[in-house]
C-alpha cells in the first residue's frame, strides 16, 4: 500500500463517517452519542485486530505522556472547540474553512520537523483544495442569527489542535510507536473524557430506536477505517499536509452524497467547488 491509497481509503472513510453523523443527527440522537460511538467502537474494532496483529503497549513515559496529551487536548478539546465555533460563527462555513486550514500549518511545519519534501505542485494542490472547499462551505444562506466574538479563538483552537494531533502522531510513528497501539491509547483517552461528559449532562441512551444504534455502530465503524488509513497515510506519505489535504477535499463527495441521500441544495457554487477541490486532489495525487 502506498500514502496515495491509504489517503483514498481515508477520504472515502471520512465521507461516509459524517453521512451517518448527518443521518444521526437527523435522528435527534444526542451529539455525545455520535462523539461517543466515534472513539468506543474504534477502540473495540482496534482490539479486535490486535488478536491476529502483534501489537507493542510497552512505550517510553514520553510516549505515553505524549498519546494522553493527544486524547484530552487535541482529539477531546479539539472536537469541542471545532463544534463550539461552528455554533457561535455569523456563517457556520466561516469556522468550518478556517479549521480545515491547518493542512497548510502541517504542511510547512513538517519541514521543519522531518525534513519533508513541499513541492510547487504540492502547494498548488492544497491552495486549491482550501480555496474551492471556501465555495461549498460558506453559504450566504446559513448566517446565523446571532453569534459570538468567541467563535474565532473557538475556530483556531480546533486548527491548532488538529494540526498537532498530526504532527504528534508523525512523530509516533517515526519512533517506532505502532499505528493500533497509538490509536488504542489515545482512543481510550477520549472515550472516557466523553462518557464523563454523557454521564454530568445525563444524555439519555437508553431509549435509542434501532435506527439511532445502527447509523451509531456505522458511525463507528467507519470513524475506525478513517482514523486507521490516517495514520497509514501518515506513515507513508512524504508530507503529512498530503494526507490532510486530502482529508479535507472529502468535503467534495460529501457534499454531493449529502445532496443525494439528504435532498440538500446543490447550487451551481458549490458545483463549482466540488470541481475545483477535485481537481487540486488530482494534482495533488499526480
Amino acid at each position: 500500500m502506498n500514502w496515495i491509497i491509504a489517503s483514498l481509503l481515508m477520504f472515502l472513510g471520512s465521507v461516509a463517517l459524517y453521512l451517518g453523523v448527518r443521518k444521526s443527527n437527523q435522528l435527534q440522537t444526542p451529539q455525545q452519542l455520535n462523539n461517543l460511538a466515534m472513539f468506543l467502537i474504534p477502540v473495540i474494532v482496534y482490539l479486535a485486530l490486535t488478536i491476529k496483529t502483534p501489537t507493542n503497549f510497552s512505550l517510553t513515559p514520553l510516549q505515553y505522556f505524549l498519546i494522553i496529551i493527544q486524547g484530552v487536548f487535541f482529539s477531546y478539546l479539539g472536537n469541542s472547540f471545532s463544534l463550539k465555533g461552528i455554533a457561535f460563527a455569523p456563517n457556520p462555513g466561516y469556522s468550518l474553512i478556517i479549521s480545515k486550514s491547518y493542512v497548510v500549518f502541517t504542511s510547512v511545519a513538517s519541514i521543519f520537523l522531518f525534513s519533508a519534501p513541499l513541492t510547487m505542485q504540492s502547494v498548488v494542490a492544497i491552495g486549491l483544495i482550501i480555496a474551492f472547499s471556501a465555495l461549498i462551505t460558506i453559504d450566504k444562506a446559513k448566517h446565523q442569527t446571532t453569534s459570538n466574538t468567541l467563535w474565532l479563538p473557538y475556530t483556531m483552537g480546533a486548527f491548532f489542535c488538529w494540526g498537532f494531533l498530526a504532527l504528534s502522531s508523525k512523530y509516533l510513528l517515526n519512533v517506532g510507536v505502532p499505528i493500533l497501539s497509538r490509536l488504542i491509547l489515545s482512543m481510550m483517552v477520549t472515550t472516557v473524557l466523553i462518557f464523563g461528559e454523557v454521564v454530568y449532562k445525563k444524555v439519555n441512551w437508553k431509549n435509542l430506536s434501532k435506527d439511532q444504534l445502527i447509523t451509531l455502530v456505522f458511525i463507528g465503524v467507519f470513524g475506525a477505517g478513517f482514523n486507521y488509513f490516517m495514520q497509514v497515510g501518515f506513515n507513508l506519505a512524504p508530507n503529512v499536509g498530503f494526507v490532510n489535504a486530502a482529508n479535507a477535499a472529502s468535503i467534495s463527495l460529501l457534499t454531493l452524497m449529502s445532496a443525494y441521500f439528504f435532498k440538500d441544495e446543490l447550487t451551481v457554487k458549490k458545483m463549482i467547488g466540488v470541481v475545483g477541490v477535485t481537481a487540486g486532489l488530482l494534482v495533488l495525487f499526480l
